[in-house]
């Protein structure tokens, strides 16, 4: 049994790894670089549970980063408990096989509480009176405190929000090296977000997305070296690659005007009323699932939402079947949009009741992923004094105070994943030594779900499946 290191690079395609990316291209040239087919929404927590466990969506249940809980009529982001996972984990297999298996699943999503034998993941405190504080999770629990005691507060405003930068990754890879020396666990999974967050920033092509990738590649290039002198057998995997975009689709407000969404007013704010609706999206870059209540109103509602421009796919349950994605977590309808268009869950026509969170870093309360979010409102002309004067008020009040300086500009967004038909140079790819054996394609791709069978290939060198040469030019 080897041991092996699989490091995902969130956002990398081939068109990424180049002059800007030497750590990565001296990777591909001495192993291989196979393009990876994401499960249909090619978003983090979906791809993820896919790689994991090697089964489709159906079969793991993980239908998108968040999505409405009917049981509660609430919708809900970023879960992390690993028991919303409905199929068995890779390190559980490798546990079959000799049960002198272990795994650390350091920041991959769904990982609390789960059967690896060391996790880590993002989890602030929520103090009562409503502050939000950089912390993390870990098991065994002591790690946590060594860690930050040694590595510093994790970098919470680092890893999301407008200051995202390669300060959280670096501070995951640096982890990642304490974890490995003290624990020794012969599969080490490590998730690293930089560069998603630039290029769905700034897109693709842009100067600041490429000093992003000279970021990313000189870290991994860190754990490369880390792990090479420790005889640890690397795999890089990315969930999606990142397409351009220059518009937002508004499925909400069309569904508002039909008639079939509901909101509350609190405080003089609109706030979706999910369990009144009788129908709504939640979305989720560019897929949205879109719940609705009554069954006999099904049609109505997907003929109105195959008329909204930037809406490509309307898919029902036989069509979702045929996708892999007919779990009952899912939307009674999935949308895809158009190429270069991506899905928003603004609800609210007028921008003055729009509820207070949509103006904050929230990945909670809102029902809908935001990447707006990464931005800072263009309005306020001086940012860093506006963040300086709220936390100084907050401070001398000793309360929270509302840090409402995300925009609500859709148009600032760049870039955006979740569709599966994509064009070939951003796909996701797997780099792995060549020597590992390598399970069937289709067509020149291989399907997310058989990295799970890759992973036990390099840690047991048997064969689960045909091994063809994937070599691709990078």
């Amino acid at each position: 049994m080897k041991p092996v290191a699989l490091i995902n690079v969130v956002g990398l395609s081939a068109s990424l790894i180049g002059d800007d990316a030497p750590r990565l291209r001296a990777l591909v040239e001495r192993g291989r670089m196979t393009p990876l087919r994401p499960t249909l929404p090619a978003v983090t927590c979906s791809v993820q549970a896919s790689m994991l466990t090697g089964k489709p969506v159906r079969e793991h249940g993980i239908v998108g980063n968040g999505w409405y809980f009917r049981e509660l009529a609430e919708v809900r982001f970023w879960n992390r408990s690993s028991r919303l996972i409905e199929a068995e984990p890779v390190w559980e297999a490798a546990k079959r096989r000799d049960a002198a298996a272990t795994c650390a699943n350091l920041f991959w999503w769904h990982n609390t509480y789960s059967s690896a034998d060391v996790v880590l993941n993002v989890r602030p405190m929520y103090k009562a009176d409503g502050r939000k504080l950089p912390d993390c999770y870990s098991e065994p629990a002591p790690l946590r405190d060594t860690l930050q005691r040694e590595l510093g507060t994790f970098p919470l405003y680092h890893f999301w929000g407008p200051r995202a930068d390669i300060t959280s990754s670096r501070w995951i890879v640096n982890a990642t090296m304490r974890v490995y020396d003290e624990h020794r666990p012969t599969l080490t999974l490590v998730y690293l977000p930089h560069l998603d967050y630039a290029l769905q920033k700034f897109g693709p092509g842009h100067a600041e997305s490429a000093a992003a990738v000279r970021e990313i590649d000189a870290e991994v290039g860190r754990l490369l070296d880390y792990f090479d002198e420790r005889g640890v057998t690397p795999i890089v995997v990315s969930e999606y690659g990142i397409e351009p975009v220059d518009a937002a689709v508004a499925v909400n407000r069309v569904l508002r005007d039909a008639g079939f969404l509901r909101v509350r007013i609190e405080d003089g704010r609109e706030l979706l009323d999910a369990g009144a609706c009788e129908a709504f999206a939640v979305a989720d870059h560019q897929v949205a699932h879109v719940y609705v209540r009554r069954p006999e109103r099904v049609a109505k509602v997907a003929s109105l939402c195959a008329g909204i421009t930037g809406v490509e796919a309307v898919l029902d349950r036989d069509a979702q079947r045929q996708r892999g994605i007919d779990h009952p977590r899912a939307g009674e309808l999935v949308l895809v949009a158009d190429r270069g268009k991506w899905f928003t869950y603004d609800y609210w026509h007028d921008d003055a009741v729009a509820p207070d969170f949509a103006r904050t870093v929230d990945i909670h309360r809102k029902p809908g992923y935001d990447p707006r979010e990464l931005f800072i409102d263009p309005a306020i002309r001086h940012p860093k004094l506006a963040v300086a004067m709220k936390l100084l008020r907050s401070k001398a009040m000793n309360m929270r105070t509302l840090m409402d300086l995300i925009p609500l500009d859709t148009s600032l967004v760049k870039g955006s994943h979740g569709r599966v038909d994509v064009a070939d140079e951003r796909r996701p790819v797997l780099i792995a030594p060549a020597d590992i054996t390598m399970p069937e394609t289709d067509g020149d791709t291989l399907a997310c779900e058989k990295v799970h069978d890759v992973v036990l290939n390099a840690m047991f060198g048997d064969a689960t499946s045909s091994g063809d040469d994937l070599s691709v030019d990078a």
